[in-house]
């Protein structure tokens, strides 16, 4: 039969039924995905010599030969595995310490080569733990010059090797099936290598040059179809009508009245883009970011007062139950004696409760809602929604983004949040959004200083907490668990709450808060320590976003190398939120050292935005949120970190081409069209009836 890309592997030469199964679990079905199953390393193989002219203390040499026999030695310390091979030259022992592995890959009567350092060793010439190639097509292998050779990832039960084999057999014949997406001009000016040729590369490149070439031509089509996705989303946002809710000087004084200070510079900044944005007839999509404590709750509170002004509802939507009380609380603070009518909705209220505040909603009664993500839910109608606030957007993602927007008129739309976001990450998960950055902290914060302790140094610790506790003010404790696990041995949450209250600081009262607590305990517990009735809080990372307790001049992380960068900076957010100096001691109980060098980074610096870029850098786009599901393509090449400016000339390119051609319908954007469609698999519904 004919090969073509959409042909299943299994009729590829050296392939079959059992090698295809095998290569479904590696996500390789057709010719088009072993094309792009990309090597992740390259390892250089010198020119095999012969191993008759071996001395015995070559620094490096690769021979080849057939192996003659194979020794498993199981008892020694350590144990390994040994072969002598021979090439007609002569023969030379190889040994892997710990190589016990090597039992099934190496048998006798196969041939190899294999490179490393040559030594003697009682007159016998040997390599000592060296690479090894398996040789599986002698005929279609060069060993007599130096060679790149492609190390694949593994799995499946299909070693490096034998992936590479079937590779190697099948591209001669398959590469000329590879089409281009772009003109020849349009790859000129971006300095882009042919898409054929750097595929090709990718597998089988002339040197290392050649192959970063090929990496950047195919990490920019990850990173254009990426922003192709964005930009698709963005128009079709846009394209919708909504409410403009023009600010009048009117309006402005009244709103900043409900303030009892003035707003900051940063802060001001942020209302004008804002307020820009809402008196457009098109929808506003803006990211509001700020680091911890900046202020962007009241910010939040002008643009939904300046829906309100115009009779439209307002609706803020937290990620947790607390955070959402807690918001509706500083609202009716904030609102009292007003006019403008305040409900809360969340998922545990009682049916009755939530009966009013939906009916008061849907009739227009209620001005201004503040929620969970029980606002998402089915069930709630708005009369003339105007503006959506969501605190905390990474805890939604981009499908949920687009699902309170409903049909018709579109509300504005203006997401918040407290972890600074990389470059990289804002033109990427956020990038159908403007953004707006409060860059600076209100006048008249304390300074917050990190500690980086021993898990021995504890009873330090609590003698530092208990002066705090005894100047009136109070303190956290983090746990990474909320229940000891047999797997873990970390301090959980319900264990340390118990051991607290058998030292001296139980003499201040400590309570307890977790995730799995029912909501009313944790609203008594919260109530309880906002109140200053608890001087300790014992607590699961429940407490990472949002809360504001002005008193709370300590925070302990036991375990702290468990917790991602930015999930502890927003830890240490919950203190130095007055002007008191606050402290952050991160406890740690490892020797780990990338788990080392992370806690440095905490204690050497407060600005977010570093610390995100490199949370980023250690723990890739994937984990930075603690979600995968963003509703965009992964990345198999580009490097969010490494890669900004070429995701930057991509979201150029993206936008550009959505602009001329919205549905991807011209003829020279076809390629681009059957790849969009492919990369979403309609999970964001991009091209309408594609």
């Amino acid at each position: 039969m004919a090969i073509a890309l959409d042909t299943p592997v299994q009729y590829v030469k050296g392939v079959g039924p059992t090698r295809a199964g095998q290569l479904a679990e590696l996500g390789v079905h057709t010719v088009e995905d072993l094309l792009t199953y990309f090597p992740r390393r390259f390892d250089l193989r010198r020119q095999v010599q012969p191993i008759g002219v071996l001395r015995g203390t070559e620094e490096t040499a690769t021979v080849a030969g057939e192996v003659l026999d194979v020794r498993e030695q199981v008892y020694r310390r350590p144990p390994s595995f040994q072969c002598n091979l021979n090439d007609g030259t002569g023969s030379v022992l190889v040994k892997w310490f710990h190589g016990l592995y090597l039992r099934d890959k190496i048998k006798v009567g196969m041939q190899i080569a294999v490179s490393g350092r040559v030594s003697l060793y009682r007159e016998q010439v040997q390599f000592l733990n060296p690479s090894f190639q398996v040789i599986w097509d002698p005929q279609a292998t060069n060993l007599d010059q130096d060679e790149l050779l492609p190390v694949y990832p593994a799995g499946g039960g299909l070693a490096s090797g034998v992936i590479a084999q079937v590779i190697r057999r099948v591209l001669p014949d398959v590469i000329d099936l590879v089409d281009e997406w772009f003109d020849a001009d349009f790859l000129r000016r971006r300095e882009l290598m042919g898409r054929r040729e750097a595929i090709a590369a990718m597998h089988k490149p002339e040197d290392r040059q050649q192959w970063a070439g090929a990496r950047r031509r195919l990490a920019y089509e990850e990173c254009l179809l990426m922003q192709v996705g964005v930009a698709l989303l963005r128009m079709r946002e846009i394209s919708r009508p909504a409410h403009p809710l023009a600010l009048s000087d009117e309006i402005d004084r009244r709103i900043r009245a409900r303030f009892p200070f003035e707003l900051t510079g940063a802060q001001d900044q942020a209302v004008r883009e804002i307020a820009a944005d809402m008196a457009r007839p098109r929808p506003m999509n803006r990211l509001l970011q700020g680091d911890v404590g900046s202020g962007k709750t009241v910010v939040a509170l002008y643009a939904a007062l300046l829906a309100v002004a115009h009779r439209k509802q307002a609706a803020i939507m937290a990620p947790t139950e607390i955070l959402a009380q807690q918001h509706y609380q500083k609202v009716c603070a904030y609102l009292a004696g007003s006019r403008v009518r305040v409900a809360l909705l969340t998922g545990s209220q009682k049916p009755a409760q939530r009966q009013a505040a939906l009916s008061s909603l849907a009739g227009g009664e209620t001005d201004l809602v503040v929620g969970t993500h029980a606002l998402l839910s089915q069930g709630v109608r708005f009369s003339q929604l105007g503006l959506v606030v969501v605190d905390e957007q990474h805890k939604f993602g981009v499908r949920q983004r687009s699902g309170i927007r409903g049909k018709g008129f579109a509300p504005h739309y203006l997401v918040m949040t407290a972890t600074p976001i990389p470059r990289t990450l804002a033109l990427t998960v956020f990038g159908d959004l403007d953004v707006s950055t409060i860059a600076s902290l209100p006048p008249g914060r304390g300074k917050t200083t990190t500690r980086i302790v021993p898990q021995q140094q504890m009873p330090m610790v609590l003698a530092r907490v208990k002066q705090e506790l005894k100047r009136g003010q109070q303190a956290y404790f983090i746990y990474p668990l909320v229940r000891e696990s047999p797997e873990l041995e970390l301090t959980a949450a319900q264990e340390a709450y118990e051991e607290l209250r058998r030292s001296e600081l139980a003499a201040w009262g400590v309570g307890l808060i977790h995730g799995q607590l029912p909501a009313a305990e944790k609203e008594t517990v919260m109530r309880a320590f906002g109140e200053g009735r608890l001087g300790v809080l014992a607590a699961s990372s429940v407490v990472e976003v949002g809360l504001d307790m002005p008193k709370a001049s300590v925070i302990v992380v036991l375990h702290a190398e468990r917790f991602g960068l930015a999930q502890l900076h927003q830890l240490r957010g919950r203190v130095g939120r007055s002007s008191e100096d606050a402290l952050c001691v991160l406890v740690s109980s490892t020797d780990n050292p990338l788990a080392r060098r992370r806690l440095e980074v905490m204690a050497g610096t407060s600005d977010g935005f570093k610390i995100a870029e490199e949370d980023l850098r250690i723990r890739g786009p994937g984990e930075f949120f603690g979600t995968r599901q963003h509703g965009l393509p992964e990345l198999r090449l580009a490097d969010l970190v490494e890669d900004y400016d070429l995701l930057r000339m991509a979201r150029r390119d993206a936008m550009e081409i959505v602009q001329g051609d919205p549905g991807l319908n011209a003829p020279h954007n076809q390629h681009l069209r059957e790849q969009v469609i492919k990369a979403y698999a309609g999970r964001l519904e991009l091209l309408g009836g594609a």
